[in-house]
């Protein structure tokens, strides 16, 4: 713009040469418009080189490709041949449905982390698998042994047995350390083609509401995520692991660019816990700390009702009294605005800060109670187990025959995800072909009373079900009451 109009001044100067206050109204004969002469233009120099004009990921992917792996599981499923037997009534009046097998298959990636053969994929890749078979980027195929299956944190660890060889792994990075915007690479088999890498950018941080896991913390990313990445990795331009490919939005069952992987630093603390048990004799476990506590996002409206200054934080809800936030004077009614500097702002987040410290750390909380706040220490811990779980398979011929169930502390609430609050007694797992799966328990159900007695301890739900032939029974899931009426 500039350029156009320094060239309309100029013709402007040349249209009135020398006029004066006597010939200003005669018409003069413009001179002709005269440019500047200008010399040959120097060109960019050409580049020299391919390096000078490639841009390659090669060397990150040759790298770290070998330590991505395809995760098969096979699992064997029963089926009723006649659908009428899902109904109770007539599954009473014409006894055991006939059952089908069926081989059902699912395919998944995963990430060599250790070079032994210590592997890590997604829970929902061999959930209910019977048979697990990794193979490697070089065709070679080992059955996989399952060490640990979580579906809190949508992860599972793998044994494979390498015979000594020492395979190659993709090292951690810290997760942490992600901001919006970086390149990454995502590694995979999307579709069981062959192992595939797609290239985008970090799109987002600190997504919680993509599933309902009180752990789940994702990374966001535009690289192409497709059924068969699950389990893969999400790689750092400098090949390491930022994260595991877990999840995708979409309405067509393919990528639209919007992924979520499980940032690496949850992900390491799942593979301590198992290397910890492993190395004590013990059986791989992975135990997240607790803070002990319930809590809700402070909104707009909350925050004006506090007093703060603007929206963000857990506004706490309930504590438990001997739990890391109660025993550092933390009370219901304030809200938890960060762990260690890092904001949270949502009970998820809190959950994910306090899961990648190990039980037994101390972590700086910054609490707010109106418009003033403090620091406090607090030191984590693991979920008590009190009342003891007291778990039992119910017999006999009632309503609850082959449910598993369990007293409510706050250890299986942790573990079934349930409000750290909760009591009584739940249902842990369902025989498929027992007759609880028959009348529709399901794991996480919480047995309230049965004929108008409240249910406490597993002792009292076991000596109702067989004081009689006649249950009326109530039932928890998901906040709402169920009733059930049953004659034997």
């Amino acid at each position: 713009m500039s350029a156009g109009l320094l060239a309309l001044a100029a013709a402007c100067m040349y249209a009135l040469p020398g006029s004066t206050a006597d010939n200003r109204m005669a018409p003069g004969k413009p001179e002709p418009l005269r440019v500047a002469p200008q010399g040959p233009r120097a060109l960019p120099e050409a580049p020299s080189s391919m390096g000078q004009v490639q841009l390659t990921f090669a060397p990150v992917v040759k790298r770290v490709a070998p330590g991505v792996v395809n995760v098969y599981s096979k699992s064997i499923v029963q089926t009723q041949v006649n659908p009428f037997f899902n109904d109770p009534l007539f599954s009473q009046l014409f006894g055991t449905p006939e059952m089908r097998q069926r081989v059902q298959q699912s395919l998944g990636s995963g990430v060599i982390v250790r070079g032994d053969g210590l592997i890590v994929t997604n829970n929902h890749v061999v959930e209910g698998g019977n048979e697990i078979t990794v193979a490697l980027s070089d065709k070679r195929e080992f059955r996989a042994k399952v060490l640990l299956a979580d579906p809190r944190t949508d992860l599972a660890v793998l044994k494979i047995d390498t015979h000594g060889e020492n395979l190659p792994v993709v090292p951690f990075a810290n997760s942490d350390a992600v901001q919006v915007g970086d390149l990454v690479l995502a590694i995979g088999d999307p579709f069981n083609v062959g192992q595939t890498v797609t290239m985008g950018i970090v799109s987002a941080l600190a997504r919680t509401q993509i599933s309902a896991s009180d752990y789940q913390f994702f990374i966001q990313t535009d690289a192409a995520i497709n059924p068969g990445n699950s389990g893969g990795a999400l790689v750092t331009t400098d090949g390491k692991l930022a994260g595991i490919n877990t999840a995708i939005y979409s309405r067509s069952g393919g990528s639209i660019g919007i992924g979520f992987a499980i940032p690496a630093n949850l992900v390491r603390r799942v593979v301590e816990g198992v290397e910890g048990g492993l190395k004590n004799g013990g059986k791989a476990s992975v135990q997240l700390a607790w803070v002990g506590a319930s809590g809700q996002p402070v909104t707009s409206e909350i925050a004006a009702s506090l007093g703060l200054s603007r929206p963000g934080g857990v506004l706490i809800k309930e504590v438990y009294p001997d739990g890391p936030l109660g025993k550092a004077g933390v009370k219901s009614g304030e809200v938890v605005q960060s762990v260690d500097g890092t904001a949270v702002d949502d009970m998820q987040s809190l959950n994910y800060r306090t899961a990648t410290h190990r039980p037994g750390e101390t972590v700086r909380m910054h609490v707010a109670a109106g418009k003033s706040g403090r620091d406090v220490a607090v030191a984590l811990a693991l979920p008590p187990e009190n009342p003891p779980r007291e778990a039992q398979t119910i017999g006999g011929r009632n309503p609850l025959t082959g449910a598993r169930v369990e007293n409510i502390s706050p250890a299986t609430a942790t573990e079934m995800q349930m409000d750290v609050m909760s009591k009584g007694v739940a249902i842990v797992a369902v025989n498929s072909s027992g007759i609880a799966a028959n009348y529709g328990f399901q794991p996480g159900d919480i047995v309230r009373n049965i004929n108008g007695t409240p249910i406490n301890r597993v002792g009292e739900l076991v000596r109702l079900l067989n004081a009689g032939n006649h249950w009326d029974m109530v039932v928890e899931r998901d906040g709402r009451r169920l009733t059930l009426s049953v004659d034997g």
